[in-house]
C-alpha cells in the first residue's frame, strides 16, 4: 500500500483445485515489492518509504472482509473459496502497466502471456477509483478479455453516473446561493471534461468563477524548485480569492496536494482565509507520513460527495477482532500496524534499535480518523460491493454452465463473465440493492458529507443530504441545512460566496462593464416598484390596488379615498353649505313674506324668487359631491350643478336686461314698453336653462359620468370618484356658464350709471366679476389637483360663486336700507325688515312714467 493509492487490487483464484471445489488465497507481498522497486526510477526508490497510506488500508480490509463473508456463506459459492492477489499501482502509469503484466504471468515468475499453470489463471480484476490508473489497466486487460470491475473507468464500475454528481454540486451551489467560486481540477481527461463541459453548465445556471486552475502535479522529479514555485502561486491564489467556496475536482490522492497548498501560508507569512471546500466523490482523505502533524482545520465545515453507502455493523466487529500477532494470511497488516501506531514488532533488528514495541493489543478505534477510520468509507464500500458483484456473477455463470464444465468454461472463456457482471443484481448484507445501469454505472446516488474536525487530528463524516438519480432534474438534491457544521469563522451560518454584497430588499442588480455577470452594482428600485428578495435582477411593479412601502420591499394595499363627512375638510364644506343654504332660505322667506312691499316689487319679485331658489339649490347640490360616490348621484350631480347654476346666472342676466329695458322704456316715444313684463324675464331664464339642459342631455346620452376607481392618480390611495365621462362635455357646461356670466357682467357694467334707487347693476357687476374670477381660477386648479381634493376644489368654487351672488346682490340692499333710510321707516315696523320697506323716492322732474309705473307687479 503506497501513497496516491486508490487501491488497485486483483481478485483471482490462486491455486484452485482441478475439481474446482476448493481454493486457497494468499498475498504475495514480498514478490510484488521486489518487482515494484526494480521497476521504479531512482527517485521512486528514495521516496518509497513515504508511500504507505494508513488511511487507505481500510480498502484492503474491506476486500478481505467481503471474501471472508463470501467464503463462509455456502449459499453464494458452495464448495468454492475465493482468494486474492494485491497489487499497488502507486498512481503511476509505469507501475500500473507493470502490475498488469504481472497479472498475466504464471508460477510466480514474470512471464506474461504464458498459459501453463491453470491454477493461477485470472478470473476478474477489481480496480480503484482513479481514472488514469484504471484506464491504463483497462488498456492492458481488455486485450485478454479479462473482466474488470472499477470505481472509475470500466464497463462495470462501482461508481454512479458522474453527471448526477455534477448536477448535485450545481444544485448545492444554487441552494446556498454560492455564485462566486474558485475551482481546482486535475490535469487529466476527467479534469478537462469537467472544466470544458461541466463548468459551462454551471455558468449557464448563474455561477461565476473567481479562478479556474489546475492542481499542481505532485511527482518525485528533479524539477523541485518549479514544483514549489507553482505550489506557492496556487496557495496565494487560494488565500487572496474573494470567493468563500472552492471546488476541488480530483482523485483519491488529491487531498495530499490540497494539504500542501494550505500548509504553505504557515511559513510564507500569508493571510489565512477560511474557505469552504466542496470535494467530489472521487476524493478521500489522504496524508503522507510527514503530513501527520499538519492541521486539518481546513476540513472543518467542508462538504464532499460520496458514493451512497450504508453502515455495515459486521464490519465493525471484524475490525475489532483483528490481531496482527495472529493473522497469518495477510501479514502486510504488520506494516500497517507499525506505521499507524508508531511502533515496531519484536525482532532481532528491532531489539537493537530500541523504540516502542507493538504488542498487538492496540485498538484501531483509538486511532484518529486521519490515520484510520472505523466506519466504512464510500470507497471501501465500493470495494466491498465489487467483490460481491464478482462473486454473484460467478455464481450465476456456474449455475448456467454446471459444475462439470467449471474449469474449462471459467478459464478458457473468461470473457463470458462480462455479460453476467453487467446484469448482476443482488442485495448486500446491508440490505441495499446493487446493480448496474445500461451504461455500466452503479445504479445508485451520492451522499453529501459534512466534515467535522477535532483537535486530535481526527474528524467525523456527517451525512447531511443526498443526490437522487431518479429525482427530477431540478430536485436531485436533498439537503438538511440545519445539521451542517460550518467553519468557526462563519458563526454557524452558511457563508456568503458572491462577487459583491447582495442587493438588499428595495434594490435591484445592474451590470458592471468588463467583469463577470455575477459582479454587479445595486440601484434602488424606481418609484412604484419593489424588490422583495435579495439580488433581484429587476424590480417588480406592484398591482394596481397596491403601492410600495417606504423601504420598497413590500406592496401595501391602497386605501379607498373619497371626500367624506368624517374628515375635517368634508365636515367644514358641509357646514358652509348648510349655513349658506339656511341664509338663502331665510332671505327667500323674508322676500316672500314681504312680497307686496315696493322694494320687493322694484327688485323684480319673480326673478328674485327664481334667483334665490337657484342659489338655494346650488348650495344643496354640494351634498351630491360629499360622501362615498354612488352610481346614480355620479350620473346626475354634474348636470344638475350645471343646469341650476345656469338658471341662477340667467336670472341675474334677466334681472339686468329687464332693468335696462325698463329705463329705455321711460324715454318719450320708446317702443320698449311692450317688451317690458314677466314674459321677457321668463324667456331669458327659460332659453338659457334649456340650452344648458340640452348640453347636459347630449352629455348623458353620449358619454355619461360613471363611478370610477382611480388607481393611478394617488400613490397610496384608490380614489373613488365620479368620472366625467366626457371631459369635453364637462367643459362645455362650464363654458356656457362662463358665457352667461360674461354677458351678465357686460350688460351690468353698461348699466352701472342708472339711478341708484332702481339700479343694482353695479352689485351684479361685482358679483359676476367674482363669479368669473372663481371659475377662471377653478379650471387650472382643478386640473392640477388629484383625488378627493379635486372634488373639494369644485365644491369650494360652487360655494364661493354662489355665496358671491347671494352676498353681492342681496346684502347691499339690507345695508342700504338699514343705514341710509332708517329715519324714514314707518312706525311699527321691525328694524330687521327695514330693507324690505318702501323707500321715499327722491324728487324727480321727469314727465315720463316712472319705472315703478312701468313695472307694476314685478
Amino acid at each position: 500500500m503506497t501513497w496516491k493509492n486508490c487501491l488497485e487490487m486483483s481478485a483471482a483464484t490462486p491455486e484452485l483445485a482441478t475439481t474446482g471445489l476448493n481454493g486457497q488465497g494468499y498475498l504475495d507481498e514480498k514478490l510484488f515489492l521486489k518487482l515494484r522497486e526494480e521497476g521504479l526510477p531512482l527517485q521512486g526508490r528514495i521516496f518509497s518509504h513515504f508511500r504507505l497510506l494508513t488511511h487507505h488500508y481500510q480498502h484492503i480490509l474491506a476486500l478481505v472482509f467481503a471474501l471472508k463473508e463470501i467464503n463462509e456463506n455456502p449459499r453464494i459459492l458452495p464448495n468454492i473459496s475465493l482468494g486474492y492477489h494485491l497489487y499497488n499501482s502507486g498512481f503511476s502509469s509505469s507501475a500500473t502497466y507493470l502490475a498488469s503484466m504481472e497479472l498475466l504471468s504464471t508460477k510466480g515468475k514474470f512471464f506474461p502471456n504464458y498459459k501453463c499453470d491453470v491454477q493461477d489463471n485470472l478470473i476478474a480484476v477489481i480496480g480503484g477509483p482513479n481514472f488514469d490508473v484504471d484506464l491504463n489497466m483497462a488498456i492492458m486487460l481488455w486485450n485478454y478479455k479479462i473482466p474488470q470491475v472499477s470505481c472509475a473507468h470500466a464497463k462495470n464500475k462501482m461508481f454512479p453516473d458522474v453527471d448526477h454528481q455534477y448536477k448535485g454540486i450545481l444544485q448545492l451551489l444554487l441552494h446556498f446561493r454560492w455564485t462566486w467560486i474558485g475551482v481546482f481540477y486535475l490535469d487529466d481527461d476527467t479534469g478537462e471534461r469537467f472544466s470544458q463541459i461541466v463548468l459551462l453548465m454551471f455558468s449557464q445556471s448563474g455561477i461565476c468563477f473567481d479562478f479556474i486552475e489546475k492542481f499542481p502535479k505532485l511527482s518525485f522529479s528533479d524539477d523541485v524548485p518549479q514544483m514549489v514555485e507553482n505550489g506557492i502561486e496556487k496557495s496565494k491564489m487560494i488565500m487572496n480569492s474573494t470567493a468563500s467556496v472552492l471546488i476541488a475536482h480530483g482523485e483519491i490522492q488529491t487531498m495530499i496536494v490540497v494539504r500542501m497548498l494550505l500548509f504553505i501560508p504557515t511559513f510564507m507569512d500569508m493571510p489565512l482565509n477560511t474557505k469552504v471546500w466542496i470535494m467530489t466523490a472521487q476524493m478521500d482523505f489522504a496524508s503522507l507520513p510527514f503530513q501527520s502533524n499538519w492541521d486539518i482545520d481546513f476540513l472543518q465545515g467542508a462538504i464532499s460527495f460520496a458514493v451512497s453507502s450504508m453502515e455495515l455493523q459486521t464490519f465493525h466487529k471484524f475490525l475489532h477482532a483483528i490481531n496482527p500477532t495472529l493473522e497469518k494470511e495477510y501479514d502486510f497488516i504488520r506494516v500497517f500496524w507499525e506505521r499507524a501506531f508508531s511502533c515496531l514488532f519484536p525482532g532481532p533488528l528491532v531489539d537493537n534499535m530500541g523504540g516502542r514495541i507493538c504488542t498487538g493489543r492496540e485498538k484501531l478505534e483509538t486511532l484518529p480518523a486521519s490515520v484510520f477510520e472505523m466506519s466504512m468509507t464510500g470507497h471501501s464500500y465500493s470495494v466491498y460491493n465489487a467483490v460481491y458483484a464478482v462473486a454473484h456473477a460467478l455464481r450465476t455463470r456456474l449455475a448456467r454452465t454446471g459444475r462439470g464444465t467449471f474449469t474449462f468454461t471459467l478459464f478458457n472463456q473468461k470473457h463470458t463473465l462480462h455479460h453476467y457482471l453487467r446484469s448482476v443484481s443482488f442485495n448486500n448484507t446491508a440490505g441495499e440493492t446493487i446493480s448496474f445501469d445500461e451504461n455500466g454505472s452503479l445504479a445508485a446516488g451520492f451522499d453529501i458529507i459534512n466534515w467535522v474536525t477535532f483537535p486530535n487530528q481526527s474528524f467525523l463524516r456527517v451525512r447531511v443530504g443526498s443526490v437522487g438519480p431518479q429525482a427530477p432534474k431540478e430536485n436531485v438534491l436533498t439537503i438538511y441545512e440545519d445539521i451542517i457544521v460550518w467553519p468557526d469563522k462563519f458563526n454557524q451560518m452558511p457563508p456568503l460566496s458572491v462577487c459583491n454584497d447582495n442587493c438588499h430588499l428595495g434594490s435591484s442588480k445592474t451590470k458592471k462593464e468588463g467583469v463577470p455577470f455575477c459582479c454587479y452594482d445595486c440601484l434602488p428600485c424606481p418609484e412604484g416598484k419593489i424588490s422583495n428578495k435579495t439580488d433581484m435582477d429587476v424590480c417588480i411593479q406592484c398591482q394596481e390596488d397596491q403601492y410600495p412601502n417606504r423601504g420598497q420591499d413590500l406592496c401595501i394595499p391602497k386605501k379607498i379615498s373619497f371626500l367624506s363627512y368624517d374628515e375635517p375638510l368634508g365636515t367644514n364644506l358641509a357646514i358652509f353649505a348648510l349655513a349658506f343654504s339656511f341664509l338663502t332660505a331665510l332671505v327667500l322667506g323674508i322676500f316672500i313674506k314681504h312680497k307686496d312691499t315696493p322694494i320687493v316689487k322694484a327688485n323684480n319679485r319673480s326673478l328674485t324668487y327664481g334667483l334665490l331658489i337657484s342659489l338655494l339649490l346650488c348650495f344643496l347640490c354640494v351634498f351630491l359631491f360629499i360622501g362615498q360616490p354612488e352610481k346614480i348621484p355620479c350620473l346626475f350631480r354634474q348636470p344638475a350643478f350645471g343646469i341650476i347654476f345656469s338658471m341662477a346666472v340667467s336670472c341675474v342676466l334677466a334681472k339686468t336686461i329687464t332693468v335696462i329695458m325698463a329705463f329705455m322704456a321711460t324715454k318719450p316715444g320708446s317702443r320698449m314698453r311692450k317688451w317690458i313684463g314677466k314674459r321677457l324675464a321668463f324667456c331669458i331664464v327659460l332659453s338659457c336653462s334649456l340650452i344648458q339642459t340640452t348640453i347636459c342631455a347630449v352629455w348623458l346620452a353620449t358619454s355619461p359620468p360613471f363611478l370610477y376607481f382611480d388607481m393611478h392618480s394617488m400613490t397610496e390611495e384608490i380614489v373613488l370618484e365620479c368620472n366625467e365621462g366626457s371631459v369635453i362635455m364637462f367643459y362645455c357646461v362650464l363654458g356656457f356658464m362662463g358665457f352667461l356670466a360674461i354677458v351678465s357682467f357686460t350688460v351690468a357694467f353698461l348699466a352701472r350709471k342708472l339711478p341708484d334707487s332702481f339700479n343694482e347693476a353695479k352689485f351684479i357687476t361685482f358679483s359676476m366679476l367674482l363669479f368669473c374670477s372663481v371659475w377662471l381660477s377653478f379650471v387650472p386648479t382643478y386640473q392640477s389637483t388629484k383625488g378627493k381634493y379635486m372634488v373639494a376644489v369644485e365644491i369650494f368654487s360652487i360655494l364661493a360663486s354662489s355665496a358671491g351672488l347671494l352676498i353681492c346682490i342681496f346684502l347691499p340692499k339690507c345695508a342700504y336700507a338699514s343705514h341710509s333710510f332708517a329715519p324714514r321707516i314707518k312706525p311699527g315696523k321691525d328694524r330687521s325688515e327695514s330693507c324690505l320697506f318702501t323707500l321715499e323716492q327722491p324728487q324727480q322732474h321727469l314727465t315720463v312714467p316712472s319705472p315703478q309705473e312701468i313695472l307694476p307687479g314685478l
